[in-house]
């Protein structure tokens, strides 16, 4: 690779590392080009990026980006997007799937270095439409239970009246 495709690639890597709100870093040693394959579909349905790329670049793109803070040690494979949420229950759900084969190692998350067990953690939070869903559902408590009631109190007077 010559300098100039290197400089391209640092360059490409660095604007779509500044425009994601989230990047995570996995190990991928053992997984067959079908499995990454199924990764990459999967992270590109949430409008995702994945990528293999050598630690250097990375190093380099990541530092043109202000997203510095990882360290970058054997294979990698990086992973990106703006659903942060979504990305990371994609992830956390394929490395359940891939077991020994997809270890998540480290990430970027809204602005700050984290580490795999934060990306995992971050995975098991409800979604936005899931806490939409709870927060209808608190505010829909009161006026079901004052329907449920007028009905028994219908039911009961028309059992009076029969």
């Amino acid at each position: 690779m010559t300098r100039v495709e290197k400089a391209e690639i640092i360059e490409s890597l660095s604007t779509t590392f500044k425009a994601s709100n989230a990047i995570v870093v996995c190990d991928y040693k053992g997984m067959a080009v079908n499995e990454l394959e199924d990764l990459r579909e999967q992270v590109r349905a949430l409008g995702g990026r994945v990528q293999v790329v050598k630690n250097t670049l990375a190093n380099l793109a990541l530092k043109a980006a202000e997203k510095e803070g990882m360290t970058l040690k054997d294979t990698n494979i990086f992973i990106w997007g703006d659903d942060t949420l979504g990305l990371t229950k994609a992830i956390a759900k394929m490395s359940k799937t891939y077991q020994d084969k997809l270890v998540i190692k480290q990430g970027h998350v809204d602005g700050e270095a984290v580490s795999g067990e934060h990306i995992v953690a971050l995975s098991k939070l409800p979604s936005k439409e899931e806490l939409i869903g709870m927060l209808l559902s608190v505010w829909t408590a009161p006026l079901r239970g004052m329907v449920t009631g007028l009905d028994n109190l219908a039911k009961k007077k028309e059992a009076e009246a029969a």
